[in-house]
């Protein structure tokens, strides 16, 4: 497995979008972590379309867009186009439509498709679309808000994910991860690691990615 880092933009500052991006891929950072709200299916509001394109323009890494939105359906082509390079979406919203469809899509718009699951929520409900997506997203704490601490409880999910389930795509764990919890997430199957106010908000970011990749056993230099 390849691990990724990947700093969410929810803690970064909103008012110097273009210098924090920069910060982050000068640190090291593999992809940029973009939560979209839209205050229905999480109670807050943040990102839209709009601010996607722009971030687009001037990253030079890929966008990992993470829809906590009731219905994916409706705009998961506005955000294809605005440059999401890996779409995200929750299996809570599959009474909104057809998941295989939504996956399908993202994949003929050249970007990888994930499914995210709540920490309440039982990772078999994940089992048909499998075969189909390129990355599970682990949530440990409740949408929403960051700065919330991690939930160990939600690692067996992962551990299941690789071995009884097979699974060998990427699983992103997001929620609480921290110099102090990335190794276990990484012990369990996880390979892709969202972090906010621990890179963020570090003295040094890139010291800060090199203490994650020093704690993620298996991790091996990238070629």
């Amino acid at each position: 497995m390849q691990a990724k880092i990947a700093p969410s933009l929810l803690s970064a500052d909103f008012a110097n979008l273009q210098s924090e991006l920069a910060r982050a891929e000068a640190a090291g950072a593999d992809w940029h972590h973009v939560d979209v709200m839209d205050g229905h299916f999480v109670n807050n509001i943040t990102v839209g379309v709009p601010v996607v394109k722009s971030l687009r323009a001037i990253s030079q890494i890929p966008l990992d867009v993470h829809l906590m939105i009731t219905d994916p359906w409706r705009h998961a082509t506005a955000f294809l186009e605005a440059g999401a390079s890996v779409l995200t979406f929750h299996a809570e919203t599959l009474y909104m439509g057809d998941a295989g469809v939504l996956i399908e899509q993202i994949h003929a718009a050249g970007a990888q498709a994930g499914m995210a699951i709540n920490p309440e929520t039982n990772e078999e409900i994940l089992l048909p679309w499998l075969p189909q997506l390129d990355m599970v997203l682990v949530m440990s704490v409740r949408p929403g808000f960051g700065g919330q601490s991690f939930r160990e409880d939600v690692l067996p999910k992962v551990t299941r994910l690789r071995g009884e389930h097979g699974f060998e795509g990427d699983i992103q764990m997001d929620g609480g991860i921290s110099r102090d919890t990335i190794g276990a997430c990484a012990e369990a199957g996880c390979n892709v690691f969202v972090a906010g106010s621990a890179l963020y908000g570090a003295p040094d970011m890139r010291e800060e990615i090199q203490v994650f990749q020093d704690r993620i056993p298996w991790y091996k230099e990238r070629s």
